[in-house]
This record gives C-alpha cells, sequence and structure tokens, in this order.
C-alpha cells in the first residue's frame, strides 16, 4: 500500500469515522485499481476518462458486477478528492465517468402469516438457545433493527415500562424505537431464563444483551460479542431447527418490517425514522414492495388477470 492510499484510509477511519468494514472496502477497491495501473504501466496522475474505461471493462469482462463496478467507481471517485485536495494530482478524472447503470433491486418481504409461522414453530423448540432465538427474532421483526444494531444491544438499551428499545445506528446516530408485548414477553423471557446460563458458561460479566454460544478466549476478546455474521448463522440454524425456510436473514426481517408499517397506513417518514435512514428517498423503496404485494393479491384474486398480463 502506498503513502496516498494509506493517508486516505487513516482520514476515512479516524477523521470520517467510517467503519472499518467500510475502509475495507475502500481499501480493496483502490488496490484493485492500483493493480490495474501497475499492470498497464500507468501513473496515478496520468489516469484519464479511457484509462478508467478500460478498468471497467478490465473488471466487466471478469465477471464482476455492475453493482461492484459501480460501488468501484464510487470509492475511486472519492479518493481523488481527497488526491485534488491534498495536491497530489490537479484534476479528478472519475468526475467524467458516469457508472455502470444498473437493474433497480427491490428488497424482499415476507408475508405476515409467514412471520407468525416462524414464531410460533420457533417457540416450540426445547433446546438451551430457543428462548434466545425467539427474543432474537422478535425483536428483528418488531423494531426493524439492522444486524449491527442488534448485536450491540445492552440491557440498558431496553425499557420494559415504555416499551422502546434505545438502538444506536449508522454514524452513532441514536434513535428510540417501540416493541409489541409480544416482543417485550420474548427478551424478557430470554433475560430472566435463557440469558444468565449464557453468561455463566462464558464466566464474565458483561452488560451486552445478546451473546454468542461459542467457545470464549478472554485472551483473545473482552467479552463474547455476537457477530453479524454469527446472527446470520443463527438464522439459518433457526430454519433448519423449525422446518420454515424462507431465506430468513437480518435485512428481509427488516423489510418486512417497513413494508408491514407502510401496508397498515404509516407516514413515510414515521417509517423512516423507526429504520434509522438519513434520506427519506432510502425508505421509498418500501413503496415499491407495497405495491407488488398488492398486485400480487389482485392476481391471486382474479387469476385471468394474470392470463391477460403474461399475453401482452
Amino acid at each position: 500500500m502506498n503513502k496516498q492510499t494509506h493517508d486516505f484510509l487513516d482520514y476515512l477511519l479516524n477523521e470520517r469515522k467510517y467503519s472499518p468494514k467500510t475502509v475495507n472496502s475502500y481499501k480493496f477497491d483502490i488496490e484493485k485499481f492500483f493493480d490495474f495501473l501497475l499492470k498497464e504501466g500507468v501513473l496515478m496522475d496520468e489516469v484519464d476518462q479511457i484509462v478508467i474505461r478500460n478498468f471497467l471493462t478490465d473488471e466487466l469482462n471478469a465477471g464482476i458486477s455492475k453493482r461492484s463496478c459501480k460501488r468501484r467507481l464510487s470509492s475511486l471517485r472519492h479518493f481523488y478528492y481527497y488526491l485534488v485536495d491534498q495536491n497530489i494530482v490537479k484534476e479528478n478524472p472519475f468526475l467524467l465517468v458516469d457508472s455502470p447503470k444498473t437493474d433497480k433491486k427491490y428488497p424482499h418481504a415476507l408475508y405476515r402469516d409467514q412471520i407468525q409461522e416462524i414464531l410460533r414453530e420457533n417457540a416450540k423448540r426445547t433446546d438451551e438457545l430457543a428462548i434466545r432465538d425467539q427474543a432474537i427474532l422478535s425483536l428483528l421483526y418488531y423494531c426493524g433493527l439492522r444486524a449491527s444494531e442488534l448485536v450491540d444491544l445492552t440491557l440498558q438499551d431496553i425499557n420494559f415500562r415504555t416499551r422502546i428499545v434505545r438502538v444506536i445506528g449508522k454514524g452513532n446516530k441514536e434513535r428510540l424505537v417501540p416493541f409489541t408485548d409480544e416482543c417485550k414477553d420474548a427478551v424478557q423471557r430470554y433475560i430472566n431464563e435463557s440469558r444468565p446460563q449464557l453468561v455463566t458458561n462464558k464466566n464474565v460479566t458483561t452488560s451486552l444483551l445478546f451473546l454468542s454460544d461459542y467457545p470464549f478466549d478472554p485472551t483473545k476478546l473482552k467479552e463474547p460479542k455476537m457477530t453479524t455474521r454469527g446472527l446470520e448463522y443463527i438464522l439459518d440454524q433457526i430454519e433448519e431447527k423449525t422446518g420454515t425456510f424462507v431465506g430468513l436473514h437480518p435485512h428481509l426481517l427488516r423489510h418486512s418490517f417497513a413494508t408491514h408499517l407502510l401496508e397498515n397506513g404509516a407516514d413515510l417518514r414515521v417509517i423512516q425514522e423507526l429504520l434509522g435512514h438519513a434520506s427519506l428517498n432510502t425508505t421509498q423503496v418500501y413503496t415499491h414492495i407495497s405495491a407488488e404485494a398488492m398486485k400480487q393479491a389482485y392476481i391471486d384474486a382474479f387469476p385471468r388477470a394474470r392470463k391477460k398480463d403474461e399475453n401482452k
């Protein structure tokens, strides 16, 4: 890694307060581009539109998706902004290149009866992790939490009297999200019955709400914090143990939460606040999901509508 890249990544991490995961994505994209420049014999300050387009062509021919190429351009555009600001290069050539057009991908959402079936089937489990998993499912769905937000929750973040959970989202932004009586019961039961055993097994003192059931090495980690990947594995296991295979994922439950709010008449700005979106544009994707659900319900009610639609 050259000095310019190192300084830029340090700037993102320590001044802009980007997450380590985001900084690593920038690092990967920049190093990929520099590998290309080295192969082509082009210096950093010699990059122009032709070089960038050749780089994109190389990526696409290698099977890299348009979405990933779009992200690479965004990273490199930001990097060259920094280089210009530091007087390392004279101009930002990435400002003159349009990103590849990508198909709009709309998030998938589950139906309410699918959610209820998952909760119902999981409640039938008798293994030692069933109570914890029910609390996880409840908070992900009834509060629309991101995976990272759920694993960061502490006992102090849950207020059972007001039925409010305090969430620290992207950009260290705090929001308050209400939860249902059903969710309250699931989380209280976990704290009272299941969590104490997990804490005893780990032989630690921690305020974290959810703990990993993996072996804990105190010489490597301060506390047995659940990872987002570990959370995804837990959801995979819930499907295996309950026999309800719907592609469970933290974001699937979050999307379902937002979609069901919209379908029940919640204002888009309220949904924006509950989800912790910085921009209303991000939230508006759920209007499309709702419209698709409405169209599907119509087709189910009037099967001939499908045939006419297919004949067009």
